[in-house]
C-alpha cells in the first residue's frame, strides 16, 4: 500500500471512530497519510490509550510510602522492600492471540511481561499466570489449555524464570474468549533502576534485540475489538516468541543499564516502534528523528507502517549518552545480538520518521500517548436485569443433600478445584533456586531473595463468578482474598497490579460492571493499604454468538516477608493436633461452586463478605502466626470449609475428625463460601493460649475437631480416606487432557 492521503473509509477500516479521524486532522493541521493514520490507530487504540477506562482507573490508590513509581509512570510498578533492593512487578493479558494461536499467544504474553520487569533494571524472579477457559469437556477448551500451559511452560522454563503459581477456572463464559493473564516479579537495587524516558538533544536512539517482521502488526487494534468468525484473519497480529533470544536480551539490557550508558529504555511490546519511541519521547518532553533503513528487518521492502507498528517479540529501544554509542554496540555484540543507532532525540516534540530519504510521517509525540493527548471517554452505563433479579436467591429453596460425602466428592473432582498439578507439572518451579514453597505449600508462593534474608510473596487471585454477581462486592473480595493469602503465608501485602478483563466497553451493562469493579477495588486497597501500582485493561472479550464473559479482574498481590523461614504452611503437621475455624459463620451459599454446580443454581448475589471483619482477621492472623501459635494457615475460600479441610490434609498426608456446629445450616457450614474465614491447626499445648489471643483480639472462633490418621471423618461418620480424597483431587484434568 502507498503512502497515500487518507479518508474517513480508511480510518474506520482501522478501528477510528469519526470523531477521532476529525481530531487527528486537527492535531496535524491535515489530512494525515496512511503511515499517520496507522500510527493514530494503534496508539489511541483501547489497547495502548485506555481511552475507555483511564478516567476510572485515576480513582484508584496508586501512592504510598513504598512507591517509587506511580501507576502508568513506567513499565511496571516498582516497591521499595528495604535493605537498597526494590521489586518491580506487573501483570498483563494476552486474551485475544491465545483465543486464535494458544501456544504463541501465550508464550509471547510471558516474554512480554518479563521484558517490561527487566527493562526496570530488574531481574525476574518468579512468574504467576491466571487462566480461564471454557467448558473441560469440549475439545476445543481441550487444545486451548493444553497450546496455553505449553506455551507457558516452554518460554518460561527456556528463558530461566521459574513459574511458581497461579489460577485456572473453567465455566461455559469463557469458551469463545480465553483468559490469559501473565504475571512477572524481579529485584533491582534501587540506585540502578531505569526510567523509559527521553532527553538531551542529539542523544542516540538505538533499537537492540531481535530483527524486526511483518508479526503482530496492528496486534494492538486486534487486542481492540470483539472476537468473531473473521479473527482467524487476524493471525497474523499473534507475535511469535524465543526464548533464549529473550535469556541473551535480559544479560545484555542488565548489563548496559549498569555500565551507565543508558539514559532510558523501553520494551518494544503493543504497538511496537511507534509506541516506545512516542512513550519515551511524550515523557521526557523531547522529540525523535527515526531513520526506518536503519531498523533490521527480518523481510525485505517492509513499508513504513510495517516497521512502526510491529509487534515482532524480544526488542527494545534504548535512548543513549552521546559520545558513550561503542560501549553500548560492544554490550550487545557479546550478547550476539542486533544493535543499531535508529535516530536521534530532538528538541521538537514531534516523531519524524524517514525512509529512503524521504519523510514518511511526522506525527506530535504527546498527541499521541495515554496522559496525552489520546482521547478519555467517559461511557454510558446501566445496571443490568440479572443483578437485582439475583438479589432474589432464597437458600430456603434449597433442599439440603441427601449426601454430604457425595458432595465433598463432587467438589474435589471439579475442575475449579480440582489439583492443577498437571499444569504445574509442565513450569520448572525451581529454576533459580529462590523457591522455598514446592515441597511445603503456602496459599501463596514463597520466594526468597538472594543475598538476604528476605523473600516476596505473590498470588493472582479472582472469582469471576462473584464478581458477575456483584462487582463491588466481588472485586473486593479478589484483593481481599489475595491479600488474605498472603497473610496466611506469613507475609505483610504490599501492594496489587490488576488485569481487568471485561467484554465490549460500549455495552453500557459491561461498562456497569467495570465502574462497579473500580468502586470495590478502590475501598479494598485503600483498607488494606495496598496501592496499585499499574497493570492492565482488556476489553473486548466477547464473541458474537457467545456474548461477554464474567467481568475478571485479576488481582497480583505482592507481599513481603522479613525472613523466608518465618513462612506459614496450608498442611497439617501432626494427628491430634486441634483443628480450629476463624471467622463469621454465616448461613450462606450463595454463588459457591456447590450452589453453582452441584445444585445448578446460577443466579444468586455474591458471598457474604465484611470488609472491616476481613481486615481484622487478617490482623489476627499475622499476630498468631507471629506468636508461633498455630502449626499451619489455610484460607477458606473455592469449595467452602470441607474442601479447606481437605487441601491441608492432604498436603500433611492426615485426616481430620471433625463436626458440624449449629445453627446453620449444614450446607452452608461445609460447602458455602462466606469470605474472612481461616482454618488452623494448633498443638495441644498452645490451644489456651490461642483461644485466649482470639478472644481478646474479638475474632469469632470455633474448635472444629482434630487431625487425625487418614480418614476424613464429619459428625463421626468417614465421608472418605485420603487415598480415595487424593485419588478424586489429583487426577480430574489428567483425565481430560490425556
Amino acid at each position: 500500500m502507498k503512502n497515500e492521503l487518507t479518508t474517513l473509509q480508511t480510518a474506520r477500516d482501522l478501528g477510528l471512530l469519526e470523531e477521532e479521524y476529525n481530531r487527528i486532522q486537527e492535531i496535524l493541521g491535515r489530512v494525515p497519510n496512511f503511515t499517520e493514520l496507522s500510527i493514530f490507530s494503534v496508539m489511541w487504540s483501547e489497547h495502548c490509550s485506555y481511552k475507555n477506562s483511564i478516567a476510572w482507573l485515576k480513582k484508584l490508590p496508586r501512592g504510598g510510602e513504598r512507591m517509587l513509581a506511580e501507576a502508568g509512570e513506567e513499565n511496571a510498578g516498582l516497591v521499595d522492600i528495604g535493605d537498597g533492593l526494590a521489586c518491580s512487578f506487573k501483570i498483563e493479558s494476552h486474551n485475544h492471540p491465545s483465543a486464535i494461536e494458544p501456544y504463541q499467544g501465550a508464550a509471547t504474553g510471558v516474554g512480554g511481561i518479563n521484558r517490561d520487569i527487566f527493562t526496570m533494571g530488574a531481574r525476574p524472579i518468579a512468574q504467576l499466570n491466571s487462566l480461564r477457559f471454557g467448558d473441560l469437556s469440549s475439545e476445543r477448551t481441550q487444545w486451548l489449555l493444553k497450546g496455553v500451559v505449553k506455551g507457558i511452560g516452554d518460554y518460561g522454563n527456556a528463558f530461566g524464570i521459574p513459574t511458581v503459581g497461579g489460577e485456572l477456572y473453567f465455566d461455559t463464559c469463557y469458551q469463545v474468549n480465553p483468559l490469559v493473564n501473565a504475571f512477572s516479579a524481579g529485584i533491582v537495587e534501587t540506585d540502578k533502576i531505569a526510567s523509559a524516558i527521553s532527553y538531551g538533544v542529539g542523544n542516540p536512539v538505538f533499537i537492540v534485540g531481535s530483527a524486526t517482521g511483518k508479526d503482530g502488526i496492528h496486534g494492538a487494534a486486534f487486542a481492540s475489538k470483539d472476537i468473531g468468525e473473521d479473527s482467524l484473519k487476524d493471525l497474523p497480529a499473534v507475535q511469535v516468541g524465543d526464548p533464549f533470544q529473550e535469556k541473551l536480551l535480559l544479560e545484555a539490557t542488565l548489563e548496559v543499564i549498569a555500565s551507565g550508558c543508558v539514559i532510558g529504555i523501553q520494551d518494544m511490546g503493543a504497538a511496537g516502534i511507534i509506541c516506545s519511541t512516542s512513550e519515551m519521547s511524550a515523557k521526557g518532553e523531547h522529540g525523535m528523528d527515526i531513520w526506518l533503513d536503519e531498523v533490521p528487518l527480518r523481510q525485505p521492502d517492509m513499508l513504513p507502517f510495517e516497521i512502526l507498528l510491529s509487534e515482532s517479540q524480544e526488542r527494545m529501544l534504548i535512548v543513549v549518552h552521546k559520545g558513550r554509542e561503542q560501549e553500548v554496540l560492544d554490550i550487545f555484540a557479546k550478547w550476539d545480538l542486533n544493535c543499531a543507532q535508529i535516530g536521534v532525540v530532538t528538541d521538537t516534540g514531534k516523531l519524524r520518521f524517514y525512509q529512503h530519504g524521504a519523510l514518511a510521517a511526522e506525527v506530535p509525540a504527546h498527541d499521541l500517548v495515554l496522559g496525552g493527548g489520546a482521547p478519555v471517554y467517559h461511557r454510558e452505563y446501566r445496571e443490568p436485569a440479572y443483578y437485582q433479579q439475583f438479589k432474589k436467591f432464597d437458600p430456603a429453596s434449597v433442599a439440603q443433600p441427601r449426601d454430604y460425602a457425595e458432595v465433598g466428592k463432587f467438589l474435589l473432582r471439579h475442575p475449579n478445584i480440582a489439583s492443577r498439578a498437571w499444569v504445574a507439572e509442565q513450569y520448572d518451579s525451581m529454576i533459580g533456586t529462590n523457591t522455598v514453597t514446592t515441597n511445603t505449600p503456602s496459599d501463596a508462593p514463597v520466594v526468597r531473595i538472594k543475598g538476604t534474608s528476605k523473600a516476596i510473596l505473590v498470588k493472582a487471585d479472582c472469582n469471576g463468578r462473584y464478581v458477575h454477581a456483584d462487582p463491588e462486592i466481588g472485586s473486593a473480595i479478589a484483593v481481599a482474598e489475595s491479600a488474605r493469602n498472603i497473610v496466611c503465608s506469613g507475609g505483610q501485602a504490599v501492594a496489587i497490579t490488576n488485569c481487568l478483563n471485561f467484554g465490549n466497553p460500549y455495552n453500557p451493562e459491561v461498562y456497569w460492571q467495570f465502574v462497579k469493579t473500580i468502586q470495590g477495588m478502590k475501598k479494598a486497597c485503600e483498607k488494606f493499604n495496598t496501592p496499585v501500582t499499574g497493570g492492565n485493561v482488556s476489553f473486548y472479550n466477547q464473541s458474537d454468538d457467545g456474548g461477554a464473559v464474567f467481568p475478571t479482574p485479576v488481582i497480583g498481590m505482592l507481599g513481603l516477608l522479613d525472613h523466608y523461614e518465618n513462612k506459614m504452611t496450608l498442611d497439617f503437621k501432626n494427628e491430634n493436633d486441634p483443628i480450629y475455624l476463624l471467622g463469621e459463620l454465616t448461613n450462606d451459599i450463595s454463588c459457591s461452586e456447590y450452589l453453582y454446580s452441584y445444585c445448578g443454581i446460577k443466579s444468586s448475589p455474591a458471598p457474604y463478605f465484611d470488609l472491616e471483619k476481613e481486615f481484622q482477621l487478617q490482623q489476627a492472623v499475622t499476630q498468631i502466626i507471629a506468636q508461633r501459635l498455630v502449626q499451619s494457615v489455610h484460607d477458606v475460600s473455592d469449595g467452602g470449609l470441607f474442601i479447606a479441610l481437605a487441601e491441608s490434609a492432604m498436603a500433611g498426608n492426615k485426616g481430620f475428625e471433625v463436626r458440624t456446629v449449629d445453627p446453620i445450616r449444614k450446607d452452608a457450614f461445609w460447602f458455602g463460601e462466606g469470605q474472612s474465614r481461616v482454618v488452623v491447626s494448633v498443638k495441644e499445648a498452645q490451644q489456651s493460649t490461642l483461644e485466649e489471643t482470639l478472644r481478646t483480639l474479638k475474632i469469632p472462633f470455633v474448635l472444629l475437631g482434630k487431625v487425625s490418621h487418614q480418614d476424613f471423618t464429619v459428625d463421626t461418620k468417614v465421608w472418605m480416606n485420603l487415598k480415595e480424597a487424593k485419588q478424586l483431587y489429583d487426577n480430574t484434568l489428567a483425565s481430560y487432557l490425556k
